[in-house]
């Protein structure tokens, strides 16, 4: 059932003071397809812009991923937005696209660099229609051999050594959630508010590449590669902190239930053994010791903690100041205290489904308004946005008509299978 995360705040303000966050007034077109711009766009959202989203007649990629309906990645990220659909390669649907161009504050895509240029949706193309336009284009590469080449997320972690690192069954594999998507994402929005605050007209044509993201974010690795070919005359990568330090990592409690504890320093040593009354080991008192002593030390904390149920284990260790957590499952992590105090998810109804989506953690800068929206169906907004851009009934029709703009078809089933019951 939906209940209550938002009710307090509902409660408290009234329509008349409720935040609309620090972006309000501002209208963003997204031309987004899977995760970047779509990520970028529901940031601004969370802040207060109004998100037009323009999917083209077969809708946007998320929208079609699971058993023929809208994937986790088109539920979280596009909540609140409003969908045009529109046919880009008719004259119509371009005339519409320009329109919207016109009055926007913000142009958002992903596009490819072909179909950019095929659709009209350049800098050039925007910039002729609106000079004030802020434009941000998330492309596979920027600037370089590259650029215009096509690449997605795991291209990006393969390429910048991210996925050297990370095997399994000793093959390089990708991460799993679309990270460097959703870096990118972030730096568009970085982007995008650093042009608004800019007086400078050469700050409002903005590229970005997520293999330079990718580069960004592996800066410490790559830099660790770099002291450590100086130091020891040898290329040799940092290895994460849980694969290098004896008692970093996940642990079986005899509940079944697995604690992950940090623990990076010899401090964080002493309080571990305190909390689970360990005798102090003369020969185990420093870090060098431990990491020595790497089986032996593993084997201590893997019986420790197995002695323990994971309520009593986690009252104890937190009593003595150690960093540790559960290791959730995904169908557990809203149900945690934690993410159950106010502000930390908005609740909402997709069609007779019901969801609840994490919010922007930065409250103070949020909107209140539209947070429990639910994301459009495809061209949901196609008929409003229309009259709202001065097109007559007349003209709305022939648009219609000629299927260059298309309305949400309400009776569609969203997904191939019925809700399960329960």
């Amino acid at each position: 059932m939906l209940h209550r995360q938002r009710a307090n705040a509902t409660e408290i303000q009234t329509e008349a003071t409720m935040n609309q966050g620090v972006l309000a007034g501002k209208t963003v077109v997204e031309l987004g397809s899977m995760i970047a711009a779509p990520f970028a766009t529901h940031i601004l959202q969370q802040l207060g812009a109004t998100v037009i989203k323009v999917e083209p007649p077969v809708g946007e990629t998320t929208r079609k991923l699971v058993r023929g309906g809208p994937s986790g990645s088109f539920l979280a990220f596009n909540r609140g937005k409003k969908s045009l659909c529109l046919d880009l390669q008719k004259p119509q649907g371009k005339k519409v696209f320009r329109k919207l161009v016109e009055d926007a504050d913000v142009v958002i895509h992903n596009l490819s660099p072909s179909a950019s240029k095929k659709l009209g949706v350049t800098f050039d193309d925007c910039n002729a229609l609106n000079p004030n336009i802020i434009f941000c284009a998330i492309k596979g590469y920027g600037d370089g051999p590259l650029s215009q080449e096509v690449a997605s997320n795991p291209i990006a972690e393969a390429a910048t050594g991210i996925m050297f690192s990370n095997r399994i069954d000793g093959r390089p594999s990708r991460l799993g959630p679309s990270y460097h998507d959703q870096f990118a994402g972030c730096y568009a929005v970085i982007s995008v508010l650093a042009a608004l605050l800019s007086k400078d007209e050469t700050k409002r044509n903005i590229e970005l590449g997520l293999y330079e993201t990718g580069l960004h974010i592996a800066a410490r690795d790559l830099l660790g590669v770099q002291l450590k070919s100086q130091l020891l005359g040898r290329p040799e990568t940092e290895p994460s902190a849980e694969f290098s330090i004896p008692g970093y990592g996940s642990y079986e409690g005899s509940d079944g239930r697995w604690v992950y504890l940090v623990m990076l320093t010899d401090d964080h040593w002493r309080k571990f053994c305190a909390a689970l009354q360990i005798e102090q080991i003369d020969d185990l008192t420093t870090l060098r010791e431990r990491r020595r002593e790497r089986s032996r030390v593993e084997a201590i904390v893997r019986n420790a903690v197995a002695q323990y149920e994971y309520d009593v284990l986690a009252a104890l260790l937190s009593k003595h100041g150690v960093g540790f957590t559960e290791v959730l499952s995904a169908d557990r992590v809203l149900s945690a205290a934690q993410a159950q105090a106010p502000g930390k998810y908005s609740e909402f109804e997709f069609k007779e489904y019901e969801f609840q989506a994490p919010d922007l953690p930065i409250p103070i800068l949020v909107r209140s308004d539209e947070l429990t929206t639910a994301p459009p169906l495809l061209g949901e907004n196609t008929d409003e946005i229309l009259a709202s851009l001065g097109f007559d009934t007349a003209e709305v029709s022939d648009i219609l008509d000629s299927r260059a703009a298309i309305p949400a078809d309400t009776e569609q089933a969203l997904w191939s299978l019925p809700k399960a019951r329960g």
